[in-house]
């Protein structure tokens, strides 16, 4: 049973014949619990982006920043961040309250680009005991992952660049293909490269 994918993106895998490819890199990089190098990654790390929605679906993204520890791993797949003053409009924390699917993604843009997303369910605190970690904390956030995957960093680019990422497709150019695809986990599921269907 995959954590992954459900029917819409089964009917886009189906219509790029990369179901097979999709599976393979669920089985092969998708974990439930973080792993050393992810504990590394994610306690190092200064920024990530967080993704929600509220009760009604409606999404919102949104930027959250501290010096590198102010996200913890605080358990085989459980982390904590916290909350510092922002605007008051509680958007990403009010969805949380509504609806607590979440998505994490972090990104290092450095000289050897890497990301990496967590996705699970979270839940908001006032008064729990970690806070007293965090400086300036109003709130804590613990997320319970249910998902933990890396993705593949061709497209980032190093901040202050002036050029596209060189895998960025551009009229009369054809760009490299990534390494990952020949790797022996996956060179027998690629898909081909194909156009976009009528109609998307």
């Amino acid at each position: 049973m995959t954590v992954l994918f459900h029917d819409g993106n089964r009917q886009l895998q189906d219509q790029f014949d990369s179901r097979r490819i999709a599976d393979r890199l669920e089985e092969k990089l998708t974990r439930r619990a973080f792993s050393p190098s992810d504990r590394a990654f994610i306690e190092g790390a200064m920024a990530f982006f967080l993704a929600t929605a509220d009760a009604a679906g409606r999404p919102d993204c949104s930027f959250k920043g501290g010096a590198p520890g102010f996200v913890r791993v605080v358990g085989d797949d459980e982390l904590a961040f916290p909350d510092y003053d922002g605007n008051g409009m509680f958007k990403s924390l009010g969805n949380i309250v509504a609806n607590p699917a979440v998505g994490l993604l972090f990104i290092d843009m450095g000289s050897q680009p890497r990301r990496l997303r967590v996705n699970g369910t979270a839940r908001v605190s006032r008064d729990d005991p970690m806070m007293q970690r965090f400086a300036g904390a109003q709130l804590l956030v613990r997320v319970k992952a249910q998902a933990i995957f890396p993705n593949c960093p061709r497209y980032i680019v190093t901040p202050g660049a002036t050029e596209p990422s060189t895998y960025a497709p551009r009229p009369g150019y054809q760009p490299p293909e990534p390494a990952w695809k020949g790797f022996d986990d996956f060179k027998d599921y690629v898909h081909p490269r194909q156009k976009t269907p009528d109609g998307l």
